[in-house]
């Protein structure tokens, strides 16, 4: 009998991709799949919040320490720099403990720096600080996971890019609500004096981000089924090292090229959430309040513009299999390009605020859509390949700074621009198992049979599941179970969650017999006979 914390769900589930939804219900925060999924979205912001609190203070505090343009350069380096190695282990983390544990952990522990954010006092201080309050960009990885976890592959790019956008727009908030609304409201507060300002601004998002992990880590789950401790001590989940799925994703050539890409768009994202409110300052001889304001367009757009990414992908899988997805992700990345060539050479506000929006709105929807394509590489080590793809936006945000430190702007946009037109090339050689490429091989199971969205609509999706005596039906939906022999495997399966995903045998010989066999998600379900399933079905555990 299979451990399942949940006899119900709230949403309907494919009990062949381990109870994970089928949909996605905006609305809702029923346990366990949109708690996680608002509680990761949640996580993911705060994080970028405290993370980039700073950024919009960064002219003040340059004047206020006597810091030069290389010295700040260095601390944004720093500041993302500590981030890609937080992405690469949390990877594995998440594939052994969750991700509800460690989201709590960090944001927790990286609410520490950001509280001494006021105790800085030399460039060398404010890189180690920005080095240490970096690793809370990690919490991007739990994010992903999560998601990935509770919806299953069909809705895994939407709810991945909703989630992720939602908590990058904590970039574009903290410009906003801390260079334009906090920062003001404390200089006020001490008649004027802008350092005692900066350094006490932080205490809030510290506080902010050290709640907001307690509560995570209270009120959600690690998967469909429950958390992944109660699993293993049930034996419903394999019990494996975090060096194992790491040693897993490293070897996988198409998690490199991913890598490339995200370094190509999320790079972009973070080098701008450095550099937006200097640059429209320094050029444009901006206040700091209004060069933060403008500098936050950038991150709001992220409301949006990743959802749209991830939704447009899933949309490409209904129609073309995997193939939609990599010509979408190849399309994106050379407008990226394009477009930031083209900010570079912008010469009025009006323009460089214009060319910004659109720039901004196709480098949000590339990071969408490579995280519609993480999940497909390879399940079992889902959470090591979206660390290390992760980590390559972080990587690719160390390089672009460290052009933006040594050149001036006009070039490092450049390098930016060609940069992500080289990386939409490789697309060309992501061959995942069992999936199209952009010009060889086919889908082994054909997606493009449903083209129902969860959110948006579309054709409701096929009853695999109907009767003999409604196969007439099932005709008049272009799908006949005999042509498939009866075999079900390529579509999903809604229930309201009351029976659990199970496994055939893999003897037939054996359907007298118990067995428990691992499936793609590590999970492991007890395969019974057919004449028993109804009584089973009915004999859900629930949790404590």
């Amino acid at each position: 009998m299979e451990y399942k914390k949940y006899s119900e769900y709230a949403l309907k589930v494919d009990e062949q991709q381990d109870d994970k939804a089928i949909e996605i219900k905006l609305c809702s925060l029923a346990r366990p799949h949109m708690r996680a999924f608002h509680c990761s979205w949640w996580g993911f912001f705060v994080a970028f919040f405290i993370w980039f609190a700073i950024s919009p203070l960064l002219s003040e505090i340059r004047d206020d320490l006597q810091l030069t343009h290389e010295e700040i350069w260095t601390s944004s380096i720093a500041g993302v720099a500590g981030t890609i190695f937080m992405r690469v282990i949390l990877g594995p983390a998440c594939d052994k403990w969750g991700a509800r544990i460690p989201m709590a952990v960090v944001l927790c522990a990286c609410s520490i720096p950001t509280a001494c954010t006021g105790f800085v006092n030399s460039a060398l201080g404010l890189s180690v600080l920005r080095l240490f309050i970096g690793c809370a960009g990690g919490c991007f990885v739990m994010c992903q996971y999560w998601t990935s976890r509770m919806f299953a592959k069909e809705v895994a790019g939407t709810a991945n890019a909703l989630v992720g956008g939602w908590g990058n727009l904590g970039g574009g908030v903290t410009q906003l609500v801390v260079g334009a609304g906090l920062f003001p409201l404390f200089k006020y507060i001490f008649d004027g004096d802008a350092s005692k300002a900066w350094r006490t601004v932080s205490v809030i998002p510290a506080v902010l981000a050290f709640a907001s992990g307690i509560i995570i880590y209270k009120i959600s789950d690690d998967c469909p089924k429950g958390q992944f401790s109660q699993l293993k001590k049930h034996g419903c989940m394999i019990e494996r090292s975090a060096v194992s799925f790491f040693r897993e994703g490293v070897c996988n050539f198409n998690t490199w090229i991913l890598f490339l890409q995200y370094a190509c768009c999320f790079g972009t994202e973070l080098t701008m959430n450095n550099a937006a409110a200097l640059y429209f300052k320094d050029k444009f001889d901006l206040t700091t309040e209004t060069a933060a304001a403008i500098a936050s367009i950038f991150g709001w757009l992220n409301l949006f513009a990743r959802g749209l990414g991830g939704y447009t992908s899933d949309k490409a899988n209904a129609y073309c299999g995997m193939r939609g997805r990599l010509w979408l992700q190849t399309f994106l990345l050379v407008g990226e390009g394009a477009l930031v060539l083209f900010f570079a050479q912008t010469e009025s506000l009006m323009s460089a605020i214009t060319v910004m929006v659109f720039f901004s709105l196709f480098v949000q929807a590339a990071e969408g859509s490579t995280y519609g394509i993480v999940p497909y590489v390879a399940p079992p080590t889902t959470g090591a390949i979206a660390g290390i793809v992760g980590a390559g936006g972080n990587t690719g945000a160390v390089l672009f700074s460290v052009g933006f430190r040594q050149l001036d702007y006009k070039n490092a946009f450049a390098i930016m621009g060609f940069s992500s037109l080289v990386s939409a090339f490789f697309s060309l050689f992501i061959l995942i198992k069992g999936h199209a490429g952009m010009f060889c091989g086919k889908d082994e199971h054909d997606q493009r049979l449903n083209v129902h969205h969860p959110i948006f609509g579309g054709a409701p999706p096929i009853d695999c599941n109907a009767s003999d005596s409604s196969s007439d039906n099932n005709s008049d939906t272009g799908h006949d179970c005999d042509d498939l022999d009866k075999d079900h495997s390529t579509t999903s399966t809604a229930t309201t969650g009351t029976s659990c995903g199970r496994l055939s045998p893999s003897n037939e010989e054996d359907n007298n017999e118990d067995t428990f066999l691992p499936n793609e998600f590590g999970m492991i379900s007890d395969t019974i006979e057919e004449g028993d399933e109804e009584d089973e079905d009915d004999t859900s555990i629930n949790g404590d």
